[in-house]
């Protein structure tokens, strides 16, 4: 059964511009390779941060609207969390 999810992630500021779009590429293939659903994607850019994190003070956010499964969103914190390019990241089960 799929339910709304709100889905920010911050990716470190030295990336360049072609990785930030393969792992954005690589995040939303998990979510439709899972029966899930983009609704929609705004890459909001590089930002301040409200405090320094691993020595970074600016980030590139990713905010993601997707009606997604429970097994979408199990592998999606999975290959989040291994993945060094990423500073921070929330799932928010719309409603919550």
């Amino acid at each position: 059964m799929k339910k709304k999810y709100e889905v920010m992630y911050i990716i470190r500021p030295n990336v360049e511009s072609e990785g930030v779009k393969q792992i954005v590429d690589r995040f939303n293939n998990v979510f439709t390779s899972h029966e899930s659903d983009v609704v929609e994607l705004k890459e909001i850019g590089l930002k301040d941060l409200a405090y320094e994190i691993d020595h970074h003070k600016k980030g590139y956010y990713v905010w993601l609207l997707v009606n997604a499964t429970t097994e979408a969103i199990t592998e999606f914190n999975r290959l989040v969390r291994i993945n060094e390019q990423v500073l921070r990241f929330i799932v928010v089960k719309e409603g919550e």
